[in-house]
This record gives structure tokens, C-alpha cells and sequence, in this order.
């Protein structure tokens, strides 16, 4: 699983609900959930 920092929880996580995105600019990103809060979380450059 890929990891992403959780602004609310202030710590690294596991993204629940992983979704793969390309950006604007053609970078590869990770999208989805904190595990214990629920907020969105965001990563660049992991697929």
C-alpha cells in the first residue's frame, strides 16, 4: 500500500480507497482516505 501524509492526523498513513490519477501535467498521483479521520489525503509521483 502507498503511504500519504494526513494534514489532520499529522502523521503518515496507508490510503484507504486508493485511486490512481494523472495530473495536468502528466505526473503520475495517488488519491483517496485517512484511515482514522476520514480526510482526503494526495501523493505525488506513486501509481
Amino acid at each position: 500500500m502507498t503511504q500519504a501524509y494526513c494534514m489532520k492526523c499529522r502523521k503518515k498513513v496507508e490510503i484507504k480507497n486508493a485511486q490512481a490519477t494523472i495530473l495536468k501535467n502528466k505526473r503520475p498521483a495517488v488519491r483517496g482516505e485517512c484511515p482514522s479521520c476520514g480526510t482526503k489525503v494526495f501523493r505525488i509521483g506513486k501509481a
